[in-house]
């Protein structure tokens, strides 16, 4: 069994590994970062540390998420080719801690995915409903999402 962190975006339920997350903060206003990709929500500081705020939303090509009551920002570690990255996500709200074993564990679909393939280690199936859980190396890859169409760096480690 391996724990996984459960969360609700846009009405659709992710999780992602309980072994990368550091914490769940409230929303917090963030600093804006000019020149960011547009799913860089912004800034925060973090007990001194600056940690960018990914919007989880507009990393998934899909619409930005709305600020309300129940708005959380989950504190990651990621895994980088040269140094493990913390970054925020912004995630309408979290649900659950779910264990889940490998022989629940379903491949992904090659078509009819709401978010990239390579975002997705593999589906649960639970309470008549699909879990998505997330490859956080691929979904949060700080050189795609630091990276401008100019080939500038807008966000660095």
């Amino acid at each position: 069994m391996h724990q996984y962190l459960s969360f609700i975006l846009h009405g659709r339920r992710y999780a992602l590994d309980g072994l990368c997350v550091r914490e769940i903060i409230q929303y917090q206003r963030t600093t804006k970062v000019p020149m960011a990709n547009r799913c860089v929500h912004g800034v925060i500081n973090l007990r001194g540390a600056v940690v960018p705020v990914i919007d989880l939303g507009l990393r998934f090509n899909q619409a930005k998420t709305q600020i309300d009551r129940r708005t959380c920002i989950i504190i990651v570690e990621v895994a980088q080719p040269d140094a493990p990255q913390i970054l925020g996500i912004l995630v309408d709200a979290v649900s659950e801690v779910l264990e889940v074993a490998p022989t629940e564990m379903n491949p992904v679909p090659a078509f009819g995915n709401p978010i990239r393939s390579d975002f997705i280690h593999a589906m649960v199936h639970r309470e008549d409903d699909f879990i998505i859980l997330l490859t956080i190396e691929n979904a949060l890859a700080v050189a795609e999402i630091a990276a401008l169409p100019d080939g500038n760096k807008a966000l660095s480690a």
